[in-house]
């Protein structure tokens, strides 16, 4: 994906709310078909780390896991938040 189509994608995300949050559990399968339903639906989706999820595992890491398991484009990574789209 290029520079001007991701930029694109990040100001269409600046404009969303989170709709799934990481917690502690961490990633889980339900979390991955519920975020995989919502890119179907959406194709971008932001999703909220919560603390106790972070203390556990670094935000890249968490972040990185969710794009390959729902076969997604990690897109950013803001403070605690991740935005993922799939075309």
């Amino acid at each position: 994906m290029d520079t001007k189509r991701i930029l694109e994608l990040r100001g269409q995300a600046a404009r969303l709310e989170a709709t799934t949050h990481v917690g502690k559990g961490g990633v889980t399968t339900t979390l991955i078909e519920e975020i995989s339903r919502q890119l179907k639906d959406n194709k971008l989706v932001k999703v909220k780390l919560l603390k106790s999820a972070v203390e556990e595992t670094p935000r890249k890491e968490i972040a990185e896991k969710l794009a390959k398991e729902t076969g997604a484009e990690l897109i950013e990574i803001k403070g605690n938040t991740v935005v993922l789209f799939r075309r």
